[in-house]
């Protein structure tokens, strides 16, 4: 780097770190608490807009393929006309997990952009590998997205089947033998069709 160019970037930096000299603090605080508040509030309702089902099978990879298995399921139809969206299942409700989520999403989307995934058939040979990352992480957070729409204190065992009854019923009550378990082990499939198995 020349010696002006080194000159006029000292120059440049000074000028930042100098104060202002013609503007007050005060207005210096609350045009910065302005655009904060804008920024804030802009990047918020950018995150929200991603957590959208318009916006979940805006790429044919997922309108194509779960989006079209997902409306076959109770999630989406149902007697209590209750619909959980995408979000619902694969995005945390709190802010900051939400936030770690958004960030790994953005990886995702080098699969779309790698074209890795973007026809039915590199779909179906990636599918279990897709589902076991998304088991992995529901079994590492505890099903905490499937948590937010279902609780043992809000179900009446009474009018599940007998065999819903008798696995949940158990696992309410903290008597299940085998600890550990979470919705996830049970329920895989609820909402998207199951990956073929090799075994």
């Amino acid at each position: 780097m020349s010696d002006s160019r080194k000159g006029r970037l000292r120059r440049f930096v000074a000028f930042l770190l100098a104060p202002s000299a013609r503007w007050s603090v005060l207005a210096l605080l609350v045009v910065g608490g302005i655009g904060g508040i804008v920024f804030w509030g802009g990047f918020n309702t950018a995150m929200e807009a991603t957590n959208r089902l318009e916006f979940c099978v805006s790429c044919h990879e997922m309108r194509d393929n779960v989006y079209v298995e997902y409306q076959e399921t109770v999630h989406w139809k149902n007697a209590s006309g209750v619909r959980a969206v995408c979000a619902d299942c694969h995005v945390p409700k709190d802010w900051t997990a939400k936030l770690v989520r958004k960030i790994y999403a953005t990886g995702e989307l080098y699969h779309h952009f790698a074209g890795t995934i973007d026809t039915p058939e590199k779909f179906a040979a990636k599918r279990a590998e897709l589902a076991e990352h998304v088991w992995a992480t529901m079994r590492a957070n505890d099903s905490r997205e499937c948590r937010n729409c279902h609780s043992f204190e809000a179900m009446d065992f009474t009018h599940q089947r007998a065999r819903s009854r008798e696995k949940m019923e158990p696992v309410a009550l903290g008597t299940d033998l085998s600890q550990g378990s979470t919705c996830i082990d049970c329920h895989k499939g609820i909402a998207h069709r199951l990956p073929p198995r090799d075994d």
